[in-house]
């Protein structure tokens, strides 16, 4: 089976940067994020962006033409525990509205 490629954005990025640390959780969290978009949005387009924000931190995110809100379920619910994992493994993460859709977000910060 092939390997998706949005993970191996992610690690490409991070390890350019020297945050290979990051690379677990953030290919981790990318692919939480497009599988929400996916499935939630059901649109014909996404788009993935892993982005440096300062010297130890990054920010991943995911933007699709949907502008509703992603919800955070309960552990015990059936399913969609994805934000959960997000919210764990995050230092924060958030959505911010567009007049087109909305950009969910999620930052990372490597060891000092």
């Amino acid at each position: 089976m092939p390997q998706p490629k949005t993970p191996r954005l992610t690690d490409a990025a991070l390890s350019c940067w020297g945050l290979e640390e990051l690379a677990d959780d953030g290919a981790l969290i990318v692919t939480e994020l497009v599988a929400n978009a996916v499935q939630h949005a059901r649109q014909d387009s996404i788009r993935v962006v892993v982005e440096r924000t300062a010297a130890r931190k990054v920010r991943v995110a995911v933007t699709d033409f949907s502008r509703a809100r992603p919800v955070e379920r309960r552990a015990g619910d059936e399913g969609g525990r994805g934000l959960l994992l997000v919210a764990a493994l995050a230092v924060d993460w958030g959505t911010d509205e567009r007049c087109w859709g909305k950009v969910v977000w999620a930052e990372l910060e490597g060891h000092e």
